[in-house]
C-alpha cells in the first residue's frame, strides 16, 4: 500500500514533468514521456521513442546513443537502446546485444537500478532487465509484460507505458493469433489513441491488433491516419497496407508500399547504406497487390528490382526473395524471362515453383525430382515477411505449422492431376487446405504462395464439381478477401452451379481489381464477356 501511495503521490510531478517535456514532433509523431535527463539529452530521447513506437530500430538506437552521449549517466538512454533490440512481432532478439548496451550503464542489475532516480524510472528498468534476464524466451517474454503491466497499473497516465505494454501482450503469443490477447491489447492502445491521436505507437499498434479480415474494419482508423502521423518513418507508411491486405484494397495497398520503398531508398541514400537499407519488405508486399491488380509489367519490374538488391546485399532473409519469383510464377504462370529459380536455389518455394513450371512444360519426372527433394530437405517454415535484412536471431516457426509440408501436398495433388488420378489430387489438395490452416501468420503475401483451398477449388473445378469448388474459393476469400485468381474460380463456380447471381457478383469485384489493369492481361477477354462487352 505504501508504494501504491508513494506512485500516487508523485503522480502531479509527473504531469509536471510532461509539462515541461512538451511534445516532440518532426514528422514522427507525438508523445510526452518525460524522465530526468537534461533538455539536450531529452531531446534525442523523445525522439528515439517515437522511432522505437514505429520499429525504425536502427534510427532509434542511434538517437538513444546520442542521449548517452550527451549524458552518460542517463539510465533511461540506456533502456531506450536495449529496447531496439527486441522486435516482439518479427520474432527477433539479440539479447547480447542488448545485455551489452545495459552494461554500459553499469555492469549488473542492482546497479543499473539504483542509477534510476525515480520510482517510474526504476520501473523501465526494472522491464528491460526482466526481458534480457535469464530463461527461455517465451518466459521473459512474460515475465516483461507482467512487469509492464505494474509499470502501467503504478502510472496510468503514461501513455507510452501503457503502449509498451499492449506491445508486450502481443509478444506474448509468439506469433500465434491468440485473439483474446489481441483484443485485450487493442483496448490498452484504443485508449491511448483516444488521448493522443498522434502517438505513433497507438496508431501502430492498433492496426497490428486489427489486420486480419474479422477485425479489419476496426484498424481502418488507425490505418488511414498513421503515415500521416509518422510520415518520416518508413515503417509508418508500410503500415496501413496491413489493413488494405486484410480488405482486399489493394489500389490502396499499392500507394503505402510504393511511398515506403520510396522512401526507404531515400534513406539509404542519404545514410550510404546500399542495397541493405532498402525495405524488401515493402517491396514483396508492392508486387503482390500490383498482381492482384493485374498490372504484371509492375510486379515484374519489382521482382527485378528485388533480383538486384539481392544480389546487390539487401533483400532481406534469404526467402523473401524466394517468394517474390514463386508468387510471380503462380499468379501469372510464366515461367520465362529469366523467373524460374535457378538450380542452387533450394528454399521449398523455390522447388515448388520450379515443380509448377515442369507441370507446365509437362516435365511430370522434374516435378517429382523437386518434390522428392523437397521432402529430403523441407528446411524450416519462414516467418510470413522480412523487414530489412535484420541480423536479429529469428524465434522459430510462426504458429509452428510446416509451410514445405502445405507446399509439398500442393505439388503432389498437382502431379496426382496431372496423371488423371482424380481422387488422388482431391485428396492431397485436402491434405494440403489442412495444413495451411494450422499455420498461424500475419496477413499480407501469403506464405503459402498458392492458397491450398483455392488449389482445391480450382481442382474440383476441373473435376465439374462446382458446388464443391464454389465452397473453397469462398473459404479463400474468407482468408484473403479480395484475391484475384480466387474471384476468378469463384465467378467460374458459381456460374456452373448454375448461380449466376453469385457469378456476376465475384466477376464485378475482380473487375474492380483490374480496372487499370494491363491491355494484356490474360482473362479480360473472359471478364469482359461475363460483363456483355465486346
Amino acid at each position: 500500500m505504501r508504494s501504491i501511495g508513494m506512485c500516487s503521490a508523485i503522480a502531479a510531478a509527473w504531469m509536471a514533468a510532461a509539462a515541461a517535456a512538451g511534445a516532440q514532433t518532426g514528422a514522427l509523431g507525438r508523445t510526452e514521456f518525460p524522465t530526468s535527463g537534461s533538455p539536450a539529452a531529452q531531446e534525442h530521447f523523445l525522439r528515439g521513442a517515437l522511432l522505437l513506437h514505429s520499429f525504425e530500430y536502427p534510427d532509434a538506437a542511434d538517437e538513444f546513443r546520442k542521449a548517452q552521449a550527451l549524458e552518460p549517466g542517463f539510465a533511461m538512454a540506456y533502456w531506450g537502446e536495449a529496447m531496439t533490440y527486441n522486435h516482439p512481432l518479427w520474432m527477433e532478439q539479440d539479447r547480447d546485444e542488448a545485455r551489452k548496451t545495459l552494461q554500459k550503464l553499469a555492469p549488473t542489475a542492482a546497479t543499473r537500478l539504483a542509477k534510476a532516480p525515480t520510482p517510474r524510472e526504476r520501473m523501465y528498468l526494472e522491464a528491460v532487465e526482466a526481458l534480457y534476464g535469464e530463461g527461455e524466451r517465451d518466459a521473459r517474454d512474460r515475465a516483461y509484460a507482467e512487469a509492464m503491466r505494474r509499470l502501467h497499473e503504478a502510472f496510468p497516465e503514461d501513455l507510452d507505458a501503457e503502449a509498451l505494454y499492449a506491445l508486450s501482450l502481443l509478444g506474448t503469443t509468439e506469433g500465434k493469433r491468440d485473439f483474446a490477447v489481441y483484443m485485450k491489447a487493442a483496448a490498452l492502445v484504443e485508449e491511448v489513441f483516444a488521448r493522443n491521436p498522434q502517438h505513433p505507437g497507438a496508431a501502430h499498434y492498433l492496426i497490428h491488433c486489427y489486420d486480419d479480415p474479422v477485425h479489419a474494419p476496426l484498424g481502418m482508423r488507425a490505418a488511414r491516419v498513421y503515415a500521416g502521423i509518422a510520415p518520416a518513418a518508413v515503417h509508418a507508411l508500410h503500415m496501413p497496407s496491413h489493413i488494405f491486405f486484410a480488405s482486399g484494397m489493394w489500389a490502396e495497398a499499392v500507394s503505402s508500399n510504393e511511398a515506403s520503398w520510396a522512401a526507404s531508398v531515400a534513406r539509404a541514400e542519404k545514410l550510404k547504406l546500399g542495397a541493405a537499407g532498402h525495405s524488401f519488405h515493402a517491396l514483396s508486399w508492392l508486387q503482390y497487390a500490383y498482381l492482384q491488380l493485374g498490372r504484371w509489367k509492375d510486379a515484374r519490374s519489382t521482382l527485378a528490382t528485388g533480383e538486384r538488391d539481392t544480389k546487390a546485399g539487401g533483400g532481406g532473409r534469404g526467402g523473401d526473395f524466394s517468394s517474390m519469383r514463386a508468387s510471380w510464377i503462380v499468379e501469372t504462370g510464366r515461367c520465362g524471362d529469366g523467373v524460374l529459380p535457378p538450380p542452387e536455389a533450394t528454399e521449398p518455394r523455390d522447388r515448388f515453383a520450379r515443380g509448377l513450371c515442369a507441370l507446365a512444360a509437362e516435365d511430370t519426372a522434374g516435378a517429382r525430382r523437386e518434390l522428392d527433394a523437397m521432402r529430403a530437405s523441407p528446411g524450416k517454415a519462414e516467418e510470413a515477411h522480412s523487414h530489412g535484412g535484420s541480423t536479429m536471431t529469428y524465434g522459430g516457426p510462426r504458429g509452428g505449422a510446416s509451410v514445405p509440408e502445405a507446399l509439398g501436398k500442393e505439388l503432389e495433388a498437382k502431379l496426382a492431376q496431372a496423371r488423371g488420378d482424380r481422387a488422388a489430387a482431391v485428396t492431397l489438395a485436402k491434405e494440403a487446405a489442412a495444413a495451411e490452416d494450422a499455420i498461424t501468420f500475419e496477413f499480407g503475401p501469403p506464405v503459402v504462395v498458392k492458397p491450398a483451398h483455392e488449389l482445391l477449388g480450382e481442382i474440383l473445378l476441373e473435376q465439374g464439381r462446382a458446388a464443391e469448388a464454389r465452397a473453397e474459393f469462398e473459404t479463400a476469400l474468407a482468408h484473403a478477401p479480395g484475391r484475384s485468381l480466387s474471384l476468378l474460380g469463384l465467378a467460374r463456380a458459381a456460374a456452373k452451379s448454375g448461380d449466376a447471381a453469385a457469378s456476376c457478383e465475384a466477376y464485378a469485384a475482380l473487375a474492380k481489381n483490374w480496372a487499370r489493369a494491363d491491355q494484356d492481361l490474360p482473362g479480360r477477354s473472359e471478364l469482359s464477356a461475363a460483363s456483355g462487352g465486346e
